[in-house]
This record gives structure tokens, sequence and C-alpha cells, in this order.
């Protein structure tokens, strides 16, 4: 499109006789295809046409796209000089000695500085414009990185108190089992029985573990589900396999907590007879979860050990009760554990009773 504009105009100024104004405003013409390259090469081609025949748009449109793909101001600068000079001079030279400094000549010099000055400013405003144009797009690209990387690492960190949770309690029950077994005299059947439970402690370990290795590699694609979500209702099973001495106080049925908030209150109970099976197993735990006016309760409490049973002395992370405050927190409840002074130990978490999560 700037070529055939150029070489019309070429034509219009010089007509379609042969002569060296044609021939000059054609190669203007024909050097304005390497613009984008090379724009100061396709101005000096464009000045001569300018100065000669008058040419316009050639040496124009080569000032746009210099002011345009050069990021130093000086060579713009420069050109529009040249191209002021070239339509401000008469030609031949020879005749700026007869240019009268009157109303007529001012009008030229004027004209020809808001030529030049307009394809510069043209130029430079149109390489910030992109400028600005491409370093909101970076923006836009760093802030959505930003993000899928914080998405991610909070799906991490859920990942990993639900690893902790699950893996932690049931692995405290094997080696419970496995204690029980060691320290007593045991029959065949009591035998036969204990590793049955282990058995399947096992099996529901490492069944945990692949759903949460799956969603761990489903990187870029959708993740497999962690279904089934233990709810409140599932408490009273929990109870059972754990082993201990446990009085528990719970609704029967279904309630209006969301999911979130009643697989909280379960992880919370299941760490908390995690935490009683390694360092405290001959305890007695109470564990009461009550619906409050602006939320769920729940806090259980276990005795000072009785000694009628040994600890397991398995390692802790010493994440347990961070992931349980972390859980809290995220569905904008609260969270306190401590010591009580009969020596035993005290959690308890309150979350709201309606959550969108």
């Amino acid at each position: 499109m700037p070529v055939g504009i150029a070489v019309v105009d070429g034509l219009l100024v010089n007509g379609f006789g042969t002569g060296p104004g044609l021939w000059i405003a054609l190669a203007a013409a024909a050097a304005l295809v390497l613009r984008r390259r090379c724009p100061e090469v396709v101005l000096l081609v464009g000045l001569p046409g300018m100065y000669v025949g008058h040419l316009a748009f050639a040496p124009l449109i080569a000032l746009y796209c210099l002011a345009d793909r050069r990021r130093n101001v000086v060579a713009g600068a420069v050109g529009a000089v040249a191209v002021a000079l070239a339509q401000f001079l008469p030609y031949p030279v020879t005749g700026l000695s007869e240019l009268a400094v009157d109303r007529e000549t001012l009008i030229m010099a004027m004209d020809s500085c808001v030529l030049a000055a307009g394809a510069l400013i043209l130029g430079r405003t149109a390489r910030v414009r992109r400028e600005r144009q491409r370093e909101l797009a970076e923006g836009r690209e760093r802030e959505h990185r930003l993000l899928a990387e914080r998405t991610l690492a909070t799906e991490r960190a859920w990942l990993a108190r639900e690893m902790h949770d699950v893996v932690a309690h049931q692995v405290s029950l094997i080696s419970l089992q496995a204690g029980a077994l060691q320290v007593g005299e045991p029959d065949a059947a009591t035998v036969r029985s204990t590793a049955g439970i282990v058995r399947e402690l096992s099996a529901k370990t490492l069944t945990e573990l692949q759903h949460m290795v799956g969603v761990l590699r489903a990187a870029g694609g959708p993740a497999p589900g962690l279904d089934p979500q233990p709810r409140l209702t599932d408490l009273p099973a929990l109870v059972r396999g754990c082993g201990l001495r446990v009085t528990l106080d719970a609704p029967n049925g279904p309630g209006h907590w969301s999911q979130a908030v009643e697989r909280a209150a379960y992880r919370t109970v299941q760490e908390a007879l995690t935490n009683v099976t390694r360092h405290a197993p001959g305890a007695e735990v109470d564990i009461r979860v009550q619906p409050l006016d602006g939320g769920l309760r729940v806090d259980v409490r276990n005795t000072a050990d009785d000694g009628s049973a040994a600890p397991l002395g398995l390692p802790g992370g010493g994440h347990g009760l961070i992931g349980l405050r972390e859980r809290a927190l995220l569905l904008g409840g609260t969270f306190e554990a401590g010591p009580e002074p009969d020596g035993g130990f005290r959690i308890q978490a309150v979350f709201p009773s309606r959550q969108t999560f």
C-alpha cells in the first residue's frame, strides 16, 4: 500500500513523461519495500525526490518508519531535519539567494517543519504505543504465571496435609497392631486376626497414596478426584478402628456444613487420635463435635497416659498440628492446642457453619 501511494504521488508530481524526476520518484517508491528493515537507506533514497521534484509521501513514510523502528531518537531527529530542508530549499540550491524573508517564505518554512515533525511524532507515538502494549502483555503473562504458581503451591500444600493426615494415622494403627503382637503371647487366632487388620490398613494406606500421587502427576490435565472424601458420618468407623479408649459425641446424621468443613473436622479428630496413639496410647480420649450458632466445634481431649500400653516411638515431622491450624484458618475458623493441667492434651477447632469452598 505505501509503495502504491508513493508511485501515484511520483506520477502526479512529475507527470507520465520520462525524466530524472520520475525515475527518482519511482526509485524512492521502490525503496519503501525495505522501510521496516533499513529505514535510513529508504529515507536517503527518498530525499532527492523531495528536493528535486517535491515528492512527499515516500520520504515522509520513510521518516515515520525511522522514528518507529529505531529506539534512538537522535536518528529520527536528524531525519526530520533532513526532510524539512529538502522540502524547504529551492532546486537548484543557487536559488536560495533569491528567497526573501517575507510572509510566503515563513509559511513555506513552517509547512516544511510541520510535515517533518508530524511524521516524526507519529512514528515515535506508534513505537511508544507498541512498547506499552508489549509491556502490558508481558505483565499479564507474568501475572497469570504467578497466579498459576500460587494455585499449584496451594494445591500441593493441601495434598501434603491430606497425605500426612491419612498416612500418619494408618501407619500408627499398623504399628499399634504390630506392637500388640510383640509384647503379648497371642494364640494363632489372634495372630490371624491381627494380621488381617494390618493387611487391611496397609491396603487402605496404599490406595490413599495412589490417589494422591495420581493428583500430583496430573499436571496440565484434569486431576483425578480423591473421592470418597471423609465426612462427619465416618467418625464412628474411625473411632472403632483406632484401638484406643474413646468416647464420641457427634451428630448422627448429615448437617448443613459444607464438605470442606466436614472433611476438616474429620481430619482434626484423625490427627488427634494419631497423636494419642503415638505418645499416650494408654490415655482415655473424649471427642465432642458440636454444632454452634456460628459454626461447628471440634473438641478432643485426652487424659494422661496411664502406662498400660507402651508408646509407639514413631518419628513425627511436627507438621500435624500446623496442618490442622492451616485448615481452620483457610476456612475462616480458629484452632487451639495445648497441654491440660492433669497431664493430658486438648485440641479445639471451630469452623464456620457455611462455606463455599
